[in-house]
């Protein structure tokens, strides 16, 4: 259980609740999200408009959205975050066992731009500081500028829902049961 009141999106606005059901259920099933997330109209607004004008346009590949999410939240333990983003990621055909090994991107499922986006969303969470001018060179030869700005906002937006999720306790138990760990404390 959340650590605070979901809201439903009938205590907004039409137009933000809109926007609520929308995400909460035509993107994936992000509604626990929604229902926090509410508390800041404007940070719905902000956030999740954002996020579904992006995938409108379509400037970067899902493919790689997906793999830069997971990657992420794999490495910072979000079950919430993990369970959500894993089935879309396998949609984009990457089969269950490559994904169970992010952020190894050891995998035969993998190409070399796959790869590269795992190594690059691994440096991002781990060392921003410290990315080298040869990782921007690769990603340079497969991506244009926008793409490049792009996967780098998923990837740190990654990490900001990661911790929103877990200090908030949006998960409910059965993300972490889904991957065997443990259910959050109750406070």
């Amino acid at each position: 259980m959340p650590r605070v009141a979901p809201l439903p999106s009938s205590r907004l606005p039409p137009h933000l609740a809109e926007l609520y059901e929308t995400f909460a259920s035509g993107y994936a099933d992000f509604s626990d999200q929604a229902a926090v997330m509410a508390h800041v109209p404007a940070a719905l607004e902000g956030l999740f408009g954002m996020l579904l004008e992006l995938r409108e346009q379509g400037n970067l590949p899902l493919r790689y959205v997906e793999l830069g999410v997971v990657t992420v939240s794999v490495m910072n333990a979000c079950p919430y975050c993990v369970t959500h983003h894993a089935p879309l990621l396998a949609v984009e055909g990457v089969p269950a066992e490559a994904i169970a090994q992010l952020p190894s991107a050891d995998h035969p499922a993998f190409d070399d731009t796959d790869r590269l986006v795992v190594e690059y969303a691994t440096l991002v969470t781990s060392r921003a500081w410290g990315i080298r001018d040869a990782v921007f060179e690769r990603l340079k030869a497969r991506f244009e500028d926008s793409q490049i700005v792009e996967l780098t906002l998923r990837i740190a937006l990654a990490g900001f829902f990661n911790r929103f999720n877990d200090a908030l306790q949006i998960d409910d138990g059965r993300a972490a049961a889904a991957m065997n760990l443990p259910s959050p404390p109750s406070h």
